[in-house]
């Protein structure tokens, strides 16, 4: 008889220990490793861990994860850049750029980007770490940072400028923690990232006296600079010539062109007639139209039919459905138009689904989540939020283009690098030179402002090719923006 009272006692024991599903507030864990970059040995440590956020009684309402990347063996880190990683969404983790792009280790794929098994992770030999030291943060609900106060308002974290206001200060905390004021410092941001690093190169000068030496914009959003109607509709144009020119559908003539050389010219047309023409509207010169109409159907890709019921305003969604759809049935991708999708109808006008997207998960995924736990060592039964819930997103205000022009007006030393894929139909290439012209209207700056451009899409670098490319311009961006010994920030 005793026996039968022994199992609930067990039971209630067993359940007694059980916790709630909490990430921790404050957490580090340690590794160390090595790598080989360009050639040459790195040895570094890696410090995967919770940094609270705090409001303004001094109270923890959320903690934010990072994964923090110091190389050993250097005995004064005056001279050793920091750099400050951040993706986008909002509501994207950092996961992206950290194990696809500038960290130490990268998800396996196969040279253009597509996902193969097993799913795993690998050592990346064109990592910046060989010349900067790199922080990847996931704001609040991205990755394993949460809320952790239930009575905070999620308003205080989601929105254009509530965002950067925390993250301000959570950087200042970090970089007091790991002793890097004295050390030259660098922002990049992914898509809605660009958004994040542009206001907060101006909210950290302002709030917390921390002056950077660059901000790289990988994929730039329009940083609330305005583009609506006629500029909106016309700058499409040259990414509808690059992802029609690398599904070869245009004529043998441009097909034959170098793709740079291609786009050099349609971004010409696009400026001196498109532009114009549009700009005129139910008032431009027929005959005028017409020809705009058909040259800007053979740059495309796309019918004259289709190019004139649109009145030359053919929108994105359209044309990654109507690309190929006498060509296959096939729809392309949006973040990056060399994925091909399938849709259940071949009639319509916007794809089923973002083709890439599911590519890029169907990898990302398990290596980030086997890389934590098996690599850095790091346990939580938190679910890894590769997009987390931030909405509703105030985005209201957004200046942030005017931000980093104010920044970079104060800062001499503060440099700007753009990079972006032909084939990102999402954050174009083209708006993205756009903004650069747009920034620094007075060109005063134009010098400290510079334009890289890739043979892929909004994430250039899962194109093994462009993982190297794209590496080494962040590797010159930063050393030629470090100023020599004793030059002083100044006009």
């Amino acid at each position: 008889m005793k026996s039968l009272f022994l199992i609930p006692l067990l039971t209630i024991s067993l359940f007694s220990v059980a916790q709630d599903r909490a990430i921790e507030v404050e957490s580090e864990v340690k590794t160390t490793h090595e790598t080989t970059i360009k050639g040459k040995k790195i040895p570094y440590s890696a410090y995967a861990g919770t940094q609270p956020v705090w409001n303004e009684d001094g109270k923890a309402v959320a903690t934010l994860f990072y994964t923090y990347y110091e190389r050993e063996g250097i005995s004064n880190r005056t001279r050793r850049p920091l750099v400050i990683s951040f993706n986008g969404g909002p509501g994207s983790a950092s996961v992206w750029m950290h194990i696809a792009y500038t960290g130490p280790r990268i998800l396996n794929i196969d040279d253009e980007g597509y996902p193969i098994q097993p799913y795993g992770i690998k050592a990346n030999p064109h990592s910046i770490l060989d010349v900067a030291d790199i922080v990847f943060v996931n704001p609040v609900n991205t990755g394993y940072s949460r809320v952790v106060d239930p009575d905070t308002e999620p308003s205080m974290f989601f929105g254009v400028n509530e965002d950067i206001k925390y993250l301000a200060e959570w950087i200042n905390t970090f970089v007091t923690r790991k002793n890097r004021w004295r050390s030259p410092k660098y922002l990049i941001g992914e898509s809605y990232g660009t958004t994040r690093v542009s206001g907060l190169a101006l909210a950290l000068q302002n709030s917390q006296w921390m002056y950077l030496n660059g901000v790289i914009l990988v994929s730039p959003t329009g940083l609330g600079i305005d583009r609506d109607g006629p500029v909106e509709a016309a700058n499409r144009l040259p990414y509808f010539a690059a992802a029609a020119w690398y599904h070869k559908v245009l004529s043998d003539e441009l097909q034959s062109k170098d793709l740079t050389e291609l786009l050099s010219e349609v971004e010409r047309y696009t400026i001196d007639e498109v532009l114009p023409v549009m700009a005129n509207g139910a008032w431009v010169d027929e005959a005028r139209k017409e020809e705009v109409i058909k040259q800007f159907a053979m740059y495309s890709g796309l019918s004259e039919k289709t190019v004139r019921q649109h009145n030359l305003d053919v929108p994105t969604s359209y044309f990654w459905k109507d690309l190929l759809r006498d060509k296959g049935g096939y729809t392309v991708g949006r973040l990056d138009s060399r994925y091909k999708g399938i849709d259940k109808k071949e009639a319509g006008e916007r794809p089923d689904f973002n083709s890439e997207i599911t590519a890029w998960l169907h990898s990302f995924t398990p290596a980030i989540n086997y890389y934590f736990q098996n690599e850095l060592k790091y346990k939580t039964d938190i679910k890894y939020n590769m997009f987390g819930p931030v909405r509703p997103w105030n985005r209201s205000g957004d200046n942030t283009g005017e931000n980093l022009r104010q920044a970079m007006a104060q800062n001499p030393y503060l440099n700007v690098l753009i990079q972006s894929g032909y084939y990102d139909g999402a954050t174009t290439y083209f708006n993205a030179k756009y903004t650069m012209w747009q920034l620094d209207p007075s060109g005063k700056m134009k010098d400290r402002l510079g334009f890289k451009g890739y043979q892929s899409g909004h994430m250039m670098y899962l194109r093994a090719e462009d993982l190297q490319k794209a590496n080494d311009d962040l590797r010159e961006f930063i050393q030629k923006s470090l100023p020599g010994n004793g030059v002083p920030a100044k006009y």
